[in-house]
C-alpha cells in the first residue's frame, strides 16, 4: 500500500480498520513524514478558502479531538501561515494564541503519532464551507503582515477594568468596574464613528467587518443569547451556528473589539456568580443543578442586555452629533448581515423553569454590569441562527 493509497483509505473511508492500516504503514515509513506534513498544510489551505480561520480550527479540535491533535495542528498552522507576506485582519492575534499552545507532552510512538495526524486530517477534510469573515491569507485584499504596535490606549484601559471586575469577589466592585468599562466602550465607539465620518467626508465609509466567537457547551443557548445581547448593544449583529459552536458577529471594527472583550468578561463573571449561587442553593438542600444553571444564565443574559442598552443610550444621547452617523452604521451592519446570512431563522429560547435560578441570575447581572444591547425579554427570547 503506497502513501497515497494509505491516505486515501484512511481519510475517505469510515471506520477504525482503515485508519489503523494507514497508521501502521506510516509508522513503518519515516520517510513519509515530510509528505504527511505537506498534505496537512494543503488541507489547511483548503480550509482557509472554505471560510475557516486559525481560531476556528483550534476551537473545533478542542471540541472534537484532544491535546495531541492540537499540538500537531498548532505546528501545521504556524508552518503554513509563515509562507504568506500578507495576512487577513485579526489573524495576527489568532496566530499569537496558536503560538501559545503547549508543545510539551510525552513523545508518542510512531503508530500513535500517525493515528493522531490522520484523525486530525479527517476533521480538516470534514469541515464544511462557512460564511467567510475575511479574505484568505495571501490574497490581494489581505493586510500586510507587519508587527503589531499595540492596541489603542482606550482598549488597554478597558481590558484592565474588566480584568479587575473578573478578579474581585465583591459584587458591588465588579458592577462599578464593568459599568465603567462599558461606558468607555460606548464612548470609544462613538468617537471612532465620528472620526471615520469626518475623515471620509465625501467618500464611502469603510464597510462593516465580521468575526467569529466561540459559544461552547454546556448551556450554549444561554451563552448565545448573552453574546447576542452584547452585540446588539454595541450596534452589531450576532448569528449563532449551534452545530459548529460559534456565533458570527457583524459590525465595525471598534464595535467588534468591544463585543469580544465584553462578552468574554461577562461570561467569566456570570459563570463565577453562578457557581457561588449554586453552592448556596446546595447548602440549603436543593439539588436542581442543571435547571438552576440554565435558568440562571438565561436570566443573566436577559438582564445584562437591558443594562447594556441603557448605558449605550445614555452615552449616545450626550453626543447628538453622533446619532445620524450611528444610525447609518446600523443600517450598514444590517445590510451586511443580510448579505452574509440570507437564510437565517429565529428560534424561541425556552426551558427556563427554575425560579431560584432566574432570580439569582438576574441579581448576578445587576451586580456585574456592562450595558449595551439585547432585545430579549423574559425566558422566551428570539435568537437568530444560521
Amino acid at each position: 500500500m503506497g502513501i497515497d493509497q494509505a491516505l486515501g483509505t484512511a481519510l475517505y473511508q469510515e471506520g477504525d480498520a482503515a485508519l489503523d492500516a494507514a497508521a501502521s504503514l506510516l509508522a513503518a515509513t519515516p520517510s513519509a513524514d515530510a509528505e504527511l506534513t505537506r498534505r496537512g498544510e494543503e488541507f489547511l489551505r483548503a480550509a482557509w478558502h472554505r471560510g475557516w480561520q486559525p481560531a476556528d480550527i483550534v476551537r473545533m479540535i478542542r471540541r472534537d479531538l484532544a491535546d495531541p491533535h492540537l499540538r500537531v495542528a498548532a505546528r501545521l498552522i504556524r508552518s503554513e501561515t509563515s509562507r504568506y507576506a500578507t495576512l487577513p485582519p485579526r489573524w495576527t492575534d489568532q496566530l499569537t494564541a496558536v503560538g501559545e499552545v503547549p508543545t510539551d507532552g510525552p513523545p508518542p510512538d510512531r503508530f500513535s503519532y500517525a493515528t493522531t495526524v490522520l484523525e486530525l486530517y479527517r476533521l480538516l477534510l470534514a469541515l464544511p464551507a462557512i460564511e467567510p469573515v475575511g479574505p484568505p491569507p495571501g490574497t490581494g485584499t489581505a493586510t500586510a503582515a507587519a508587527p503589531t504596535v499595540g492596541e489603542p490606549r482606550m482598549l488597554t484601559r478597558i481590558r484592565a477594568l474588566l480584568a479587575k471586575a473578573e478578579a474581585t469577589t465583591f459584587p458591588e466592585e465588579a458592577e462599578a468596574l464593568s459599568a465603567k468599562a462599558q461606558e468607555l466602550m460606548a464612548r470609544h465607539s462613538v468617537d471612532e464613528a465620528l472620526l471615520s465620518s469626518r475623515t471620509r467626508a465625501g467618500s464611502r465609509e469603510a464597510a462593516p467587518g465580521a468575526c467569529r466567537i466561540g459559544v461552547d457547551a454546556p448551556y450554549e443557548t444561554a451563552k448565545a443569547v448573552l453574546l447576542d445581547a452584547v452585540a446588539t448593544a454595541n450596534r452589531c449583529r450576532a448569528v449563532w451556528n449551534g452545530d459548529l459552536g460559534f456565533s458570527t458577529v457583524v459590525g465595525f471594527d471598534a464595535d467588534l473589539d468591544a463585543v469580544e472583550l465584553l462578552y468574554t468578561s461577562l461570561l467569566v463573571q456570570g459563570t463565577a456568580a453562578m457557581t457561588r449561587a449554586e453552592a448556596a442553593q446546595r447548602a440549603a438542600g436543593r439539588k436542581r443543578t442543571k435547571t438552576f444553571r440554565q435558568s440562571f444564565l438565561a436570566a443573566y443574559a436577559h438582564r445584562i442586555g437591558d443594562r447594556l442598552t441603557a448605558t449605550a443610550r445614555r452615552v449616545t444621547s450626550a453626543e447628538p452629533e453622533s446619532l445620524p452617523v450611528l444610525a447609518a452604521r446600523e443600517v450598514a451592519v444590517a445590510a451586511s448581515t443580510e448579505r452574509m446570512f440570507p437564510h437565517t431563522t429565529h428560534a424561541r429560547v425556552r426551558g427556563v423553569s427554575d425560579e431560584a435560578g432566574w432570580t439569582d441570575g438576574t441579581r448576578a447581572a445587576d451586580a456585574a454590569t456592562l450595558r449595551h444591547a439585547g432585545a430579549h425579554t423574559g425566558g422566551d427570547a428570539a435568537l437568530g441562527s444560521a
